[in-house]
């Protein structure tokens, strides 16, 4: 049946274009975009109408950067974002020990420096309220992890553990590991402990619950960007068990620095083994390896972003990849087809990213390529100017600058480069491509927070007028249109995802705020009326007039 959308404000997924009032749906695919009349001349009298009532029907949010069983993870462990003091985060640590007294370790998530004394946390502060199990606990921007002394028992970290390539066990005078793990020490140590201790029936379950959140939330397809064996073999499953997935998803193979070149190269070779091995699935177009992902620097909050000048208290870390031991890997990965996709959040980080890229084209020559750089959140203009030129793609994440976490990311840069952050308006002024997303769970999931931000620079988590650099907001077409066809593009998506397309899947959100017209307060309240997926109503609003 073909089901008309009227009354609505539609938003095409280019900015550029204008809006218009209606949409035709027909066996999953879009059958008409315009104005009402025209579109029910297309569709028939038979069609089904539904009335929007002025509500926003968009293309599908695209997350432009997730980590989807992280995600599905997170929501199980203690939520700590919101804790301003030691105080509130150890009774909620002691509170979630008292509520599950068999389970045999205790997880927290998104921890700031902030609320931690001498922003360095402990393992004897943990200790303190749960000292009986393993605790291990993710920094705001997981880049950290915070553990007890449990759980440095449980990972077999000792004085003599050495620090794995590319981080840091942080001990004191004395040697001993203090319970604060750094970069890829929290990686090697923390997640491969959780790895160990986690069911494929777990993994399963983070993915469900990931899955569910972002169609509440009207995303009906994201990028991965730390796809490893676990799960690949996860997503396989769920391609096994349905034949599909409940929105397409694109992955990027997680890379990490070994200081073996042969090991590194290798992790190339099965990153393009296990692509090829999906594309042969049933239902491969609902889960393709499109790229690998370099993490080459930290970030600024832990002082671990690779900066050109010191941090305020004197230190200056290089980065997790230098641009010697990453090109050949990047140069293999590029001649495997394989786009390359690089977490860069400090300037000099960036400037490796570029490096890069060039070093691909220099050594396996032109072709059409889509890289991308992941953060971009002190950035000189220089490096931006060499984006443009080279057709990298700027994907950033508001929820990251969202001013009342901003606070300790400020302090550690200090003078100038506290002010010129995220600079969004200069990447559109120099023309390069930006995809927006949320880099979730580094930072809240909801896109309309990520949209409120985007537009007014003001905070999602504590409302008011505080904001950073007004100058850099997006206006709402150019905001939508990063959270949608922009990232659909960056991520490899095609066959319409990511815009209202009359032939393309029919991929869409009814949002029940206008952003064109209404108080950008409003985003704060938004509510997702639906969520459709190739024409079929997947997720609705108890409320919603969108008919299951």
């Amino acid at each position: 049946m073909t089901t008309v959308y009227e009354n609505a404000v539609v938003f095409t997924g280019d900015e550029h274009a204008p809006i218009v009032k209606a949409v035709a749906v027909d066996a999953g695919r879009i059958l008409a975009v315009g104005d009402t009349s025209a579109v029910l001349d297309i569709a028939g009298d038979s069609a089904q109408r539904i009335d929007l009532e002025g509500s926003l029907l968009a293309p599908g949010f695209v997350e432009g950067h997730t980590h989807m069983m992280m995600l599905g993870q997170t929501l199980d462990k203690v939520q700590l974002r919101d804790c301003r003091s030691l105080e509130e985060i150890q009774e909620r640590l002691a509170l979630k020990r008292q509520e599950q007294p068999e389970a045999p370790c205790v997880l927290g998530s998104g921890w700031m420096f902030d609320a931690i004394p001498g922003d360095r946390p402990t393992a004897d502060m943990i200790d303190e309220v749960v000292s009986d199990v393993p605790v291990l606990l993710d920094s705001n921007d997981v880049h950290s992890a915070w553990v007890n002394t449990a759980a440095l028992e449980a990972m077999g970290i000792t004085e003599a553990t050495p620090n794995p390539h590319g981080g840091e066990i942080v001990r004191n005078g004395q040697g001993q590991a203090t319970g604060f793990l750094l970069e890829n020490a929290a990686i090697e140590y923390a997640w491969s402990y959780l790895e160990s201790v986690t069911t494929d029936e777990d993994r399963d379950r983070f993915l469900d619950s990931a899955f569910r959140v972002y169609l509440e939330n009207g995303v009906t397809s994201a990028t991965d960007m730390a796809v490893g064996e676990a799960e690949a073999a996860t997503f396989r499953r769920r391609l096994e068990r349905d034949g599909r997935l409940p929105f397409p998803i694109t992955a990027h193979w997680l890379l990490r620095p070994t200081g073996d070149p042969a090991r590194d190269l290798a992790a190339v070779a099965r990153a393009a083994e296990i692509r090829d091995q999906f594309a042969e699935l049933p239902g491969s177009e609902w889960f393709r390896i499109v790229g690998v992902k370099f993490i080459l620097d930290g970030v600024i909050d832990a002082c671990t972003a690779a900066m050109r000048d010191p941090y305020v208290d004197g230190t200056q870390a290089g980065p997790i990849w230098s641009f010697e031991s990453a090109a050949p890997v990047a140069v293999a990965a590029d001649a495997h087809g394989l786009e390359l996709a690089m977490h860069a959040i400090g300037d000099h980080a960036s400037e490796i990213a570029l490096d890069l890229v060039a070093e691909c084209v220099r050594v396996n020559g032109p072709r059409i390529r889509s890289p991308r750089i992941e953060h971009l959140e002190s950035v000189t203009d220089e490096t931006i100017a060499r984006m443009a030129g080279l057709g990298v793609v700027a994907s950033m994440q508001p929820v990251h600058c969202d001013p009342a976490i901003m606070g300790n990311w400020m302090t550690v840069l200090g003078g100038q480069r506290a002010e010129n952050g995220f600079p969004w308006q200069k990447f559109r002024e120099a023309g390069v491509h930006i995809a927006l997303g949320t880099d979730a769970p580094t930072a809240p999931h909801q896109m309309s927070h990520n949209l409120f931000i985007a537009l007014t620079t003001r905070s999602a988590l504590e409302p008011g007028d505080t904001n950073y650099h007004p100058e850099r907001a997006f206006t709402p077409a150019q905001a939508l249109g990063a959270l949608t066809h922009a990232a659909a593009r960056a991520g490899g998506f095609a066959d319409g995802i990511g815009r209202i397309t009359p032939g393309g899947r029919a991929n869409l959100v009814v949002l029940d705020v206008d952003p064109f017209s209404d108080s950008e307060d409003r985003l704060l309240e938004a509510q997702v009326r639906a969520t459709i997926v190739d024409g079929e109503l997947v997720w609705r609003k108890s409320d919603s007039v969108v008919d299951g």
